[in-house]
C-alpha cells in the first residue's frame, strides 16, 4: 500500500469516526505535506541559498588564484627559455 493510499485511509477512518471537524482535517493534512516536503529536501541534502553563495565566493576566489599561478608558470618557462 502506497504511503498516499495510508493516508487516505487513515483520514477516512477519523472522519467517519468523527474524531476530526474540516479545520482539524486541514491541519492534518498540512502537517502531513509538510512532513513530506521535509522528509523530501532531506532525502536531496540540499543546501541553503546562504551555503551556496559562499561556496560560489569560494570556487571564484579559487578560480582567480590558479590562473595567476597558471600566468606566473608560463611566464617563468619563457624567462627560462
Amino acid at each position: 500500500m502506497s504511503s498516499s493510499e495510508k493516508i487516505l485511509k487513515t483520514l477516512s477512518e477519523l472522519i467517519e469516526k468523527s474524531i476530526l471537524t474540516s479545520k482539524d482535517l486541514k491541519k492534518e493534512i498540512s502537517t502531513e505535506i509538510k512532513f513530506k516536503k521535509d522528509k523530501i529536501i532531506n532525502d536531496l541534502n540540499l543546501v541553503t541559498r546562504n551555503e551556496f553563495e559562499v561556496l560560489k565566493k569560494i570556487v571564484q576566489n579559487q578560480d582567480v588564484i590558479i590562473k595567476k599561478l597558471k600566468k606566473n608558470k608560463r611566464t617563468k618557462k619563457a624567462k627560462k627559455s
